[in-house]
């Protein structure tokens, strides 16, 4: 949502100048939401300060990735007797990620909530892969139960778990809660997998072993530079925007990453946890942008834009490649090693952040159990 900044600022405006019901948060009843529109300074801050952040940069990847190809993959080795889930592997990067896995001889498991796009994955990297195989397994990301029932199921089968990519996501989409009661973004993005994450987290440290780590991938973003994370009011209930939502979510899966790899790493598992930014990539995340912004967009992306595959190759060369072994803690683009933001690197919000996503999805401990998650609203 690159295009059309001024005509966004007045669509966003427009359920505040309206005084349109924003629910209850966190912690209660959100205020009125005409207190968010006579407050010009929480306005501006909440709504209009996000998207003109996720803007800038968007430009800025844009402007890199007209002077700088994908980085090209080198020789990875092979991945037989290796098992991985890629999540939202039914298409686009996630399906590219699964694809190239299971041609490096990995069994690999496509987690979505598309069964007959899953099927069809399935059957089109079966039918090329000669050494690997895919399957699909269902889960929602967006509910707990759900994730707690694929953890289990996997589980059941008695499989190692070399390879987790958390891969799924949406972007911008309009003001929405799971059924859990959690905004859309921060749930499909960030504590599903958290909570998947943690949930299979033993089977990740029994599978790996020194010198042969099992790996961890998160799928964050450029927008992570304009993320901020609001301890007191993750969903977004007082003066929702889905740029600052987006942004927060993605921000939340690189504090998670350091943190869980910090913690991995204090106990001398033989895990690594990495996140990787893709640049911008043409795929279905834009589905949510304004009719005619998306057809304005269709030319610049082609141009511009990375193909599905070139994405997915920063996962492929994070969940495989021989240099990255042992190698954790790292944001991961364009085939290097780069500096994240710097709210990124505060322990101190990693630890609260951390913290907090274990109350959200009921997890007991530092690193897994727990019963059910309280009620988000």
């Amino acid at each position: 949502e690159i295009f059309f900044p001024a005509f966004q600022f007045f669509r966003w405006a427009a359920p505040f100048r309206k005084g349109r019901s924003l629910g209850r948060s966190l912690n209660g009843p959100a205020p009125a939401p005409d207190r968010c529109w006579r407050s010009g300074t929480m306005w501006l801050r909440a709504v209009l300060v996000p998207l003109l952040r996720l803007y800038l940069c968007g430009m800025k990847v844009l402007w890199y990735q007209m002077f700088h190809r994908s980085f090209t993959l080198p020789v990875l080795p092979q991945q037989k007797g290796r098992v991985g889930v890629v999540t939202g592997g039914t298409r686009g990067m996630g399906f590219e990620t699964a694809r190239a896995l299971a041609h490096l001889g990995m069994h690999v498991i496509i987690a979505g909530n598309e069964r007959e796009e899953g099927a069809a994955a399935v059957r089109r990297i079966n039918a090329e892969a000669a050494e690997g195989k895919a399957e699909f397994m269902f889960v929602d990301l967006t509910s707990l139960a759900s994730v707690r029932h694929f953890a289990q199921s996997f589980r059941d089968r008695g499989l190692p778990l070399h390879v987790l990519v958390n891969n799924a996501g949406t972007m911008l989409v309009p003001e929405r809660r799971t059924e859990d009661g959690f905004e859309f973004h921060w749930s499909l993005n960030y504590l599903g997998h958290f909570l998947l994450t943690n949930l299979l987290l033993d089977l990740l440290r029994r599978s790996g072993r020194r010198g042969f780590c099992s790996r961890v991938i998160n799928m964050s973003s450029a927008t992570h530079y304009a993320g901020e994370v609001h301890l007191d009011d993750l969903n977004r209930r007082i003066c929702y925007s889905s740029h600052g939502a987006y942004a927060q979510s993605k921000l939340a899966l690189v504090l998670f990453t350091y943190h869980l790899q910090e913690q991995l790493s204090a106990g001398g598992f033989p895990v690594t946890v990495n996140a990787v930014d893709p640049g911008m990539v043409d795929t279905a995340l834009y589905d949510n942008l304004w009719t005619l912004a998306q057809v304005l967009k269709r030319p610049v992306a082609k141009v511009l834009f990375r193909t599905p595959a070139e994405g997915a190759s920063i996962s492929v060369y994070g969940a495989a490649a021989a240099e990255l072994e042992g190698v954790g803690g790292c944001y991961l683009y364009n085939g290097l090693k780069t500096r994240s933001s710097e709210l990124s690197y505060d322990c101190q919000l990693q630890e609260q952040l951390w913290k907090k996503s274990c109350q959200l999805v009921g997890l007991q401990g530092p690193t897994g159990g727990g019963g059910p998650a309280p009620d988000a609203s």
